[in-house]
């Protein structure tokens, strides 16, 4: 039987622990945080997912629809969440990162809008826990930055433009989607090989071909989401470009 831990959190509302987790490997103390929705019926489910020992994955946070959060796994331990996965060059994300599942169906479940009070909430752990552990706003992530070809959470309506007002993560307005010149899937060139170059400056794990294969779709994809959620067609178009070209320069 495990032992119960003391939550790392002041906010958090209950300890429920998790069997799935490890030692963290070539790494004390997290430097990043990667954003999940659990993409399941009903949080009841989702929770009994993340604490059984026979699905193999966990998350250190879980925050519920009506904002309460719960700690399934100490800071200091590596939870099972994050798959595989790569973000500039770190393919260990679980030794690396903090987990947080929030609850909402998912795409494949009639996805829906986060509510006011679960975003608080979001906001309010994610600035206590990059305070403690003095991460860097730009190493908040979503799921489907780290994995493009098998994740999509938290999504389109995640609303990271709330987490950047208080200074929880990377933004930028996200440049207008008009007509014009376009790199997609099956083009090739140098206009293709600069694109891939600044996906891959700014941590997405891709070959720089010069061909738009299925992974730049995929990691086009993830960044629209993420930073141009008006528009998410896996087309590099001028918007998508210059959004990425505008937190490039962030950096």
């Amino acid at each position: 039987m495990l032992e119960s831990f003391p939550a790392d959190s002041l906010l958090v509302d209950q300890v429920i622990i998790s069997p799935n987790f490890g030692e963290r490997k070539q790494i004390k103390s997290p430097d990043m945080v990667i954003l999940h929705y659990t993409g399941m019926k009903n949080g009841d489910a989702a929770l009994d997912r993340l604490c059984c020992s026979d699905a193999e994955v966990s998350s250190h946070y879980f925050i519920r629809e009506n904002g309460k959060i719960y700690q399934l796994v100490a800071e200091e331990q590596r939870a099972w969440h994050a798959g595989a996965s790569c973000w500039k060059g770190i393919k260990d994300i679980n030794s690396r990162s903090i987990g947080i599942e929030i609850v909402n169906c998912g795409h494949e479940h009639g996805y829906v809008e986060f509510p006011d009070v679960q975003m608080e909430s979001v906001a309010h752990l994610l600035s206590d826990i990059i305070t403690r552990n003095h991460i860097k706003p730009e190493c908040v992530l979503a799921h489907s930055d780290i994995a493009p070809l098998r994740k999509q959470d938290p999504g389109e309506l995640f609303d990271w433009q709330y987490l950047y007002r208080s200074g929880l993560c990377l933004w930028v307005e996200a440049a207008p989607i008009q007509i014009g010149e376009s790199l997609e899937s099956g083009q090739e060139g140098d206009r293709v090989l600069g694109y891939q170059r600044a996906l891959n400056e700014f941590g997405f794990e891709l070959e720089v071909s010069g061909k738009f294969d299925q992974l730049t779709h995929a990691c086009t994809m993830a960044f629209q989401r993420h930073f141009r959620p008006g528009k998410i067609d896996g087309i590099a178009d001028i918007s998508t470009i210059e959004t990425l070209n505008r937190l490039l320069r962030t950096r």
